[in-house]
């Protein structure tokens, strides 16, 4: 078949991630915001884990697709 979930999943997870840290990013020096978190900028952290597991799916199924070679299909 060749669809590997892992390339949707990883996408979504960057594309998530990425708009929370840019989000997080410029909400950063807005204190009212962040007052009920304990100021912390909890946007920026976990869009910088979500960027980080989304880059995590994609590199494995880029590296599962170089080790299958050319006959895994069959």
């Amino acid at each position: 078949m060749g669809l590997d979930i892992r390339w949707p999943i990883g996408l979504m997870f960057s594309l998530v991630g990425l708009l929370m840290t840019g989000y997080g990013v410029l909400t950063k020096g807005d204190a009212e915001l962040y007052r009920r978190s304990l100021d912390i900028n909890i946007n920026l952290i976990w869009g910088l884990v979500l960027l980080a597991f989304g880059g995590f799916m994609l590199f494995m199924a880029a590296r599962a697709k170089k080790n299958a070679g050319p006959d895994a299909g069959k």
